[in-house]
């Protein structure tokens, strides 16, 4: 069977893994977003069941104050004598911290604080001491290590084990035993279209460390004739039967040369083999006195997203049973805002718009290229009141379409891009409407009740455009646009398809 990447589509960045017995768990970062770091379940590294996030309550994580792409960063996902943790980064709150479970699908603890400079921090065990490695931020000191006692969170000295190959900026350490020999594997080059991995090695887990001799492992950053670029950020797994495998980042590309994103960084599979004591990249195309490269494709023992993952490529809700495990919040939200009826889900608009932090609105990640998205909504504001169904990137460029009051009630068509906001399409509607999105690689038409209003070119909420480390989301929004909504809007059914049945 032939398993296709990404494995995990939409933005799903700097994927982290494990294994325990039979099965895989892999968490992404998460950003300002909320709950923070989303957490999968597989038996055969292809089909990936969402299973909640690790950090849910305030306790853990407020992002009210984050900056877009700001608040956590990169985890490291690990499993130690019958304890699974996960260590990150607050950009915006604690910086580095670590938290534990005894089931990653239940509660996960609040943070221990580990006071240690940077981002991408990392843990491996050797004997009884943990070791705590990370980018420092500083050309000079770069990757970093310690001992970390996980009960306090208090480390030993501080010492500098990699300064760089060819990037002083390398990040994502993540170390390694094999055979009595230790791996230290790191990113470099940024996490754009110079990406790439390398990897040394080393007799001791604390160095000194020797590079490879075909150092980067794996990078596109020279084959732009490729469908996936920036490939980078990687985590290494064995499977059950000893097979060595990769998880790393990646995005897709549109528009031509050089293209532009908008799903974001995308979780990517492939295989590791291992030549003359070095993981190589098993499955590309190119000869291998050249960089590794990652294969479009390769045999695993399955066929693609099983029933238990739909929740990652489709949503079919009334709300009925709540907030499903795909919806997320832009930042800690107003949770009165929010109510899951029998009847729906009822928002309620506050003073802040799509163009502000704080605004109402529930999304979930645009996972594919090709795809519906549907929202039957009622609702009958007052002048000033809106919601609507909105793509988002950030505060400065999102698409909304929405209803709006006034003189008369509106549906509208809002484009904000940068510094510009325009309204480019309005027309009368019930105090019912199905308000849908048609989505391709190259445009979202915008349709009220089966009529078409306008369309718009993702392009402008690409990465290239808008910067940022994360991808567009999609959901039901509310606003008062000023002031605080007088009517309530009810979602009654959201429905997100891909179309044909694949990105």
């Amino acid at each position: 069977m032939t398993a296709t990447n990404p494995v995990v589509p939409g933005f799903h960045p700097d994927p982290t893994v494990c294994r325990v017995g039979e099965t895989f768990y892999l968490a992404a970062s998460s950003f300002e977003f909320v709950p923070g770091l989303p957490l999968f379940r597989s038996e055969n590294l292809v089909d990936w069941e969402p299973i909640g996030h690790a950090l849910t309550r305030e306790s853990q994580l407020d992002t009210r104050d984050a900056r877009a792409s700001g608040a956590i960063f990169a985890p490291t996902l690990r499993h130690h004598e019958g304890t699974y943790y996960l260590t990150t980064t607050d950009t915006s709150g604690i910086g580095n911290f670590v938290i534990s479970a005894d089931d990653p699908a239940g509660e996960w603890s609040d943070p221990v604080p580990v006071d240690v400079p940077g981002i991408d921090p990392d843990l491996f065990w050797d004997g009884d001491t943990c070791y705590y490695t990370y980018f420092t931020g500083d050309t000079e000191r770069c990757i970093e290590q310690t001992t970390l006692d996980l009960g306090t969170g208090e480390i030993g000295d501080q010492r500098t084990i990699w300064t760089g190959l060819d990037d002083p900026h390398a990040e994502a350490p993540h170390l390694y035993e094999r055979e009595g020999t230790y791996y230290l594997v790191v990113a470099e080059g940024g996490t754009h279209t110079g990406h790439s991995v390398v990897v040394a090695r080393a007799d001791d887990p604390t160095g000194p460390f020797e590079p490879a001799p075909e150092n980067p492992m794996l990078t596109h950053r020279t084959m732009f004739q490729y469908d996936v670029h920036a490939t980078g950020h990687a985590d290494f797994v064995t499977d059950g039967e000893g097979n060595w495998w990769l998880v790393c980042l990646g995005n897709r590309p549109r528009g031509g040369f050089p293209g532009w994103h908008h799903l974001g960084r995308e979780t990517f599979l492939a295989p590791v083999a291992w030549e003359e004591g070095w993981p190589v990249v098993a499955g590309g195309d190119i000869p291998r006195d050249l960089p590794g490269d990652l294969p479009d494709s390769h045999d695993l023992p399955g066929s693609g997203f099983s029933d238990d993952a739909t929740a990652i490529r489709h949503t079919d809700t009334d709300f009925a049973d709540g907030r499903g495990v795909e919806w997320i919040w832009r930042r800690t939200p107003d949770r009165d805002r929010y109510e899951f009826t029998d009847d729906g889900l009822v928002l309620r608009g506050g003073p802040e718009t799509l163009s502000e932090a704080g605004a109402t609105g529930l999304y979930r990640r645009q996972t594919d290229f090709d795809c519906r998205v549907r929202a039957d909504l009622e609702f009958d504001p007052a002048p000033g009141g809106e919601a609507g169904v909105a793509l988002v990137m950030d505060e400065e460029h999102h698409y909304a379409l929405g209803v709006v009051g006034g003189d008369e009630r509106e549906a509208v068509v809002r484009l904000r891009i940068g510094d510009a906001t325009e309204v480019v399409a309005r027309r009368p509607v019930g105090e019912r409407a199905t308000l849908e999105i048609d989505a391709e690689a190259e445009r979202y038409r915008f349709l009220v009740d089966g009529e078409e209003l306008a369309d718009a070119r993702p392009k402008y909420l690409s990465t290239e455009v808008a910067g940022g480390f994360t991808g567009v989301v999609v959901g039901p929004y509310a606003t008062g646009n000023g002031g605080a909504a007088d009517a309530p809007a009810r979602v009654e059914r959201f429905v997100y398809e891909p179309r044909d049945g694949g990105a």
